[in-house]
């Protein structure tokens, strides 16, 4: 180890941000390696600075290093250099606490977030000299498992992932380390396992299914072939969230990250039923965090991390029950530290006056909201459910209040979108503009910053516009492009927009079927990764990839699905139904519109988890 560490002290003088590789952060957690019986790599396949904002590795990183018999470090995806440097000195992946290898681990965990990812996780594997297909790895290599909204469409990555974990981690991982601890002194060979696992609620092993597909290239069916595999794997769900394991510390960075401060998870879930949002229908049903216990966290965090700044995460903060009630708490309990509270991207239908007034009492953070589309027919299309006078009433409100910068973020490429709700963005851009002005100058704060952002529609699984296809690269850049015309006429607005070519990509990941696991490793071998970094994103090479697996790409994400045609994903179980999909489906090409889940329930299949739906129990639950 000493002649391992030599080497890479070396390279790190080599390197930018040498930060990202040394470790020893404060609350790092660093375990003697012989004195506990499982060894697991959390792998966030991204840099650091990505890795070490998401909260899901604060949680899961927590949660196994309290265990006293098994340890968790972390693994990131180097930098270039980095990467170069380890290549040429033939450095394998090494851990960011101990630095041992990656192939030394018992069980790798990788996190799957987004589709542009899937290569960093090809690319971990090869520099940490672990087999990439599963059927190559043997009793001693390590077992990689994967986890988060990308796995309720596993299939890209079937060949390359021994078992998938589908729903909420808290639920499952450690069920899943003490079935790999206790295999590991039985001699058993690896197939014991992976069965072990398969019998895990909520564990997916895909070794025991097989697919097979139509004369055109659809999907005919996706069948066990063990008797351990169930026909459907059904997601976990934390019911109390209170209950749940969740961080009171963790590790803080000696280098900037992009989200630099500490994360207070007040819900998860959301009742409000947009139909282009995957993460609404994954993370349903809604369950809160009480008031004490996110005061209680609060209070612990701070002093652990010293951040100055708490982020109230959720997918709908502004319908916490409780949203002024606990920012008045925060700020009482954390005034003497000078602690910011910010909330993330708002509902622009929330109630929200009062919580502003509170927030800004330190000082004044970010403030974002998402109308998601320009007209009122779009937003009926796609179950937003908010309205004009909403947006006007809310931002007034927040410039009343003394900020200056609003953010608003829409969605271009969506269902029955036309030039008309396009013209509808950059109109109601305008009028925010102008509820700035309309507020009293001795009220208003100077130096007026309204940002319009779009992304491209990228079609998700689980979602009722899962049939739906993506518009094409050609018209979304036109789309782009008019709308940057319109909004050049609207003084005092930026606008800035997604590269649509990564949009389109990933679509043909998010829909895609176990043949792309083809592509994904003639990307690698092509160079592509890092391509969430628009340096690095080549998408020639990405078009070559295809080629070179026989595969068109336009076929994944420009095809509109057929209504009775079986999913990749069939055989996941999110608990929502394909019939209450389609049907908002129908409703959507209707402009009609459902209510929100608290207000009664719209039958979407989740009440088979007795006593967690929102409906049933209104507010904390």
């Amino acid at each position: 180890m000493q002649l391992f560490d030599e080497k890479i002290e070396a390279m790190l003088e080599q390197v930018q941000k040498a930060p990202r590789y040394t470790g020893g952060e404060m609350n790092a957690v660093r375990k003697d390696w012989d004195s506990v019986a499982l060894h697991y790599g959390f792998c966030f396949p991204d840099t650091y600075e990505v890795g070490m904002s998401h909260l899901g590795m604060k949680i899961l990183y927590g949660l196994v290093n309290r265990e006293p018999d098994q340890l968790c470090e972390r693994f990131f995806m180097p930098w270039t250099d980095m990467k170069a440097l380890m290549e040429q000195e033939n450095v394998p992946l090494f851990s960011t606490e101990s630095r041992r290898p990656m192939a030394d681990f018992d069980l790798l965990g990788f996190t799957l977030q987004y589709e542009m990812s899937y290569t960093n996780i090809l690319a971990m594997l090869k520099l940490g000299r672990v087999p990439l297909h599963r059927e190559e790895r043997r009793r001693d290599d390590p077992v990689v498992v994967a986890g988060g909204p990308c796995a309720f469409n596993p299939e890209p990555l079937a060949d390359f992932i021994d078992a998938f974990m589908i729903g909420d981690g808290e639920e499952v991982t450690l069920q899943l380390t003490a079935a790999v601890r206790d295999w590991k002194p039985t001699g058993a060979p690896r197939e014991v396992l992976l069965r072990t696992l398969a019998a895990i609620p909520g564990v997916y092993v895909p070794a025991f299914y097989d697919v097979a597909y139509n004369a055109d290239g659809t999907v005919a069916s996706v069948t066990p072939n063990d008797p351990a595999a169930p026909a459907a794997v059904k997601k976990c769900v934390v019911t109390d969230l209170d209950s749940a394991y969740y961080p009171r510390e963790f590790p803080v960075p000696y280098t900037e990250v992009v989200f630099d401060r500490i994360m207070l998870e007040i819900m998860r879930g959301c009742t409000r039923g947009c139909r282009f949002c995957q993460a609404g229908m994954l993370y349903r049903p809604v369950r809160e965090r009480s008031l004490e216990t996110l005061r209680s966290l609060a209070r612990d965090l701070e002093k652990a991390t010293g951040y100055e700044e708490i982020s109230l995460s959720s997918l709908s903060s502004g319908d916490y029950s409780c949203l002024p009630e606990l920012i008045r708490a925060l700020m009482k309990d954390l005034e003497k530290e000078r602690v910011s509270i910010s909330l993330p991207s708002l509902r622009i239908d929330s109630v929200l006056k009062e919580s502003l007034e509170e927030t800004q009492k330190v000082r004044k953070t970010s403030l974002t909201f998402a109308p998601e589309a320009g007209t009122q027919r779009l937003r009926d299309v796609i179950n937003k459910g908010v309205t004009e006078a909403d947006l006007m009433e809310k931002v007034t409100d927040a410039f009343s209040s003394g900020w200056s910068a609003v953010k608003l973020y829409f969605m271009i490429g969506l269902p029955t979108e036309t030039d008309e709700d396009l013209d509808g963005i950059a109109d109601l851009a305008a009028k925010v503009v102008r509820c700035y002005f309309s507020v009293p100058k001795e009220k208003r704060a100077k130096g007026l910053r309204v940002t319009v952002s779009t992304s491209s529609f990228v079609p998700k699984p689980v979602t009722p516009f899962q049939w739906e296809p993506q518009d094409t690269l050609e018209e979304l850049k036109r789309k782009q492009a008019y709308l940057k015309e319109k909004l050049r006429a609207v003084k005092g607005v930026n606008f800035n927009y997604h590269t649509p070519e990564l949009s389109f990509l990933e679509a043909c990941f998010s829909r895609g079927d176990r043949r792309l696991g083809r592509v994904l490793e003639a990307a690698v071998n092509r160079g592509c990764i890092l391509d969430g970094w628009s340096d690095l994103f080549s998408f020639e090479n990405w078009m070559a990839a295809f080629a070179d697996a026989g595969l068109d790409p336009a076929w994944y994400a420009y095809r509109r699905r057929g209504e009775d045609e079986v999913m990749p994903w069939e055989h996941i179980d999110s608990g929502i139904t394909r019939r209450f999909l389609r049907h908002e489906l129908e409703k959507a090409q209707r402009a009609e519109t459902t209510r929100d889940c608290r207000h009664g329930c719209n039958g979407c299949g989740l009440n088979q988890w007795k006593g967690v739906c929102a409906y049933a129990n209104p507010g904390h639950v």
